[in-house]
């Protein structure tokens, strides 16, 4: 039979609440009663009762994470990185993939499951690589509109900062690739806001050729929409793609097609990928801050668990980013 609090209280010659209160980790125990409670605890194999442990407290100790596809690399960093910063909380996480739908369905479908939640929104033509914070609403007494915390990227300001890095290199026919038609408040449309900034603070003109509105933003619409930009026989001596996955696939078709990178088209990126540094050359990139977004996030949520029953006003925080120059826009 599986041990009881009972069991181990018998054995460190305790009572049952002093047990208890190790457990918790209740900071006002004598060290020698602590390290005889532990002792007993390693000695029998006892295990809290978790499930008896959450209806007492009406907590599950999970979070749920909801992403739009574990397919997009940046997304799977995304997850390990929340992971690693809930650990930290002692907190466990639940990911569900929302597959390009909203992500309320998701949430909604988890939230007699865990406490809070996290997620990443993928509307119909935008997508917010931030992530909001939200106590689960079960845990919100049918509040219609539960208040949520996000913390997101500098979209603009850090596409702005790539495409300046190119012109600094010398590069007036600069392609912005990851473009979405209508898109103004989402990631794509921040992003082509932060392009046309550069642009017309260096005086140069914006041509419609260069913007490139792609399907989705992976590999494979980076590779395709650059190989229709040669067939076009658009002229171009610089690439900013929206994020990794487009300008690891532009670097395999220019490099396919025999077109030197850095020396006839520089290349960057957005999101600073692992495998950003192994492409061949190592791509130029923007790192947006996504362990800190993951911690901020988690922070947050475990923030709102704590005081789930007092009103904390929605937050707002947008991390700075870093832009890393590597082989894709070395100076010839």
């Amino acid at each position: 039979m599986a041990a009881t609090l009972s069991d181990v209280a018998a054995i460190a010659g305790v009572s049952i609440k002093t047990v208890s209160n190790v457990i918790h980790d209740y900071p006002h125990i004598r060290p020698a009663t602590k390290q005889r409670v532990l002792d007993a605890i390693e000695a029998t194999g006892y295990r809290p009762n978790l499930t008896a442990r959450n209806l007492r407290t009406g907590r599950t100790g999970v979070i749920s994470l909801v992403v739009p596809t574990l397919r997009n690399p940046y997304f799977a960093e995304l997850a390990e990185a929340v992971m690693d910063a809930a650990d930290r909380e002692g907190l466990s996480v639940l990911i569900e993939q929302s597959r390009g739908a909203d992500a309320g369905a998701a949430r909604a479908s988890k939230a007699q499951l865990v406490d809070g939640m996290l997620f990443s929104t993928l509307g119909r033509e935008q997508e917010d690589t931030g992530l909001y914070a939200q106590l689960a609403p079960s845990l919100e007494n049918g509040t219609a509109e539960p208040a949520v915390d996000h913390v997101t990227m500098r979209n603009t300001e850090a596409i702005r900062a790539a495409t300046e890095h190119l012109i600094g290199l010398g590069r007036t026919r600069i392609v912005a690739i990851g473009a979405r038609s209508g898109d103004v408040s989402g990631a794509a449309g921040l992003r082509l806001l932060g392009y046309r900034q550069a642009l017309d603070a260096a005086g140069i003109a914006e041509s419609a050729e260069l913007v490139r509105p792609v399907a989705s933003w992976t590999r494979f619409d980076g590779a395709v929409e650059t190989d229709r930009l040669l067939e076009e026989g658009v002229d171009f001596d610089g690439v900013v793609a929206f994020n990794d996955a487009l300008a690891l696939g532009a670097l395999r078709t220019l490099g396919q097609r025999g077109i030197r990178v850095p020396e006839q088209v520089s290349v960057i990126g957005f999101d600073d990928l692992d495998e950003s540094r192994y492409s061949l050359p190592a791509l130029s990139t923007i790192s947006p801050g996504r362990e800190q977004i993951a911690a901020l996030a988690v922070q947050m949520l475990a923030e709102r668990i704590a005081a789930r029953d007092e009103s904390l006003p929605a937050r707002d925080i947008t991390v700075p980013f870093t832009l890393v120059e590597r082989e894709s826009t070395a100076r010839a």
